[in-house]
């Protein structure tokens, strides 16, 4: 379950999101360092959105790729669901592509569920990748009874990838949709990986279990929080970052080896589901 370039590369078991950057002028030249820094260190896969900073997220990247070899970067943005139909998708489609100064998408996700049937989505998919505009598409924030619909569909099962928020403390997906996109040999993109996204994020830092497991590898917080993520088959956590310390600190990650005797401390204090759970989306 590994993504790969166009020039046949495979994607850093690491990605790079840009959820919040691009949206401040001031902190343009840091963060297109910290995205230019990620892919230096093999972090090729980048996902971005039309909705983040009403795409200011996609100009940021198309900036941060310019005079790199295209081939072997791996971009992913996301349609929003009101714009995921026959109506509006291949402007949007179009929109992001001129942000991001490329002429294709590696992967092109709907955003989250809408009004507009999966069934029609799928299909204009299908078509911008005979176009040549996108390479693949796949879905975000689809829970599992989401996921069972699309695969009826017609070229349904053709989807490569479900982005959804997981994380320690978020695990709810491990009940029955993760186990599913295994199934399939499909990747889990997973949003979120730090907490970042809520006050979550603080606590989790201070975590005893965490702070012990760092200590005992040499490492950070945050690298046993993508550590762990990376324990899973098929789950790609794409950490946002917006320095280029802390992505080089994330792309370290991928070194961080968890014992099964920290994967079960792990377990003890943030347990996995014994149930279905409502899918978390941020």
């Amino acid at each position: 379950m590994k993504f790969m370039t166009q020039s046949g590369q495979a994607v850093g078991p690491i990605g790079q999101g840009t959820w919040y950057l691009g949206e401040e002028l001031d902190r343009f030249p840091q963060e297109y360092a910290a995205l230019r820094a990620g892919i230096e260190a093999g972090m090729n896969l980048i996902d971005t959105a039309e909705m983040y900073g009403d795409g200011a997220a996609e100009m940021l990247v198309g900036d941060a790729i310019q005079g790199l070899d295209r081939s072997k970067l791996f971009l992913v943005s996301k349609v929003y669901p009101f714009n995921a139909g026959r109506r509006n998708i291949f402007t949007s489609c179009e929109d992001s592509l001129r942000r991001m100064k490329t002429d294709y998408l590696d992967l092109y996700l709907l955003h989250w569920r809408g009004s507009i049937p999966l069934r029609e989505t799928v299909e204009c998919m299908e078509e911008l990748k005979a176009k040549g505009r996108i390479r693949a598409w796949g879905v975000s924030n689809l829970d599992t009874s989401d996921i069972q619909e699309l695969f009826a569909q017609p070229d349904g099962l053709h989807c490569a990838a479900n982005q959804v928020l997981y994380n320690v403390s978020s695990r709810g997906i491990e009940y029955d949709l993760l186990p599913l996109m295994q199934e399939h040999n499909i990747p889990v993109m997973a949003y979120c990986p730090l907490a970042q996204a809520g006050q979550l994020h603080r606590g989790l830092m201070r975590a005893p279990v965490l702070q012990e497991i760092a200590a005992e590898h040499d490492a950070t917080v945050p690298q046993v929080m993508l550590a762990f993520l990376l324990a899973h088959p098929g789950v790609i956590p794409i950490p946002r970052a917006g320095r280029p310390e802390h992505t080089l600190q994330n792309v370290q990650a991928a070194q961080l080896k968890l014992t099964q005797k920290d994967l079960a401390r792990i377990d003890k204090a943030f347990e996995p589901p014994k149930r279905k759970m409502r899918l978390e989306i941020v």
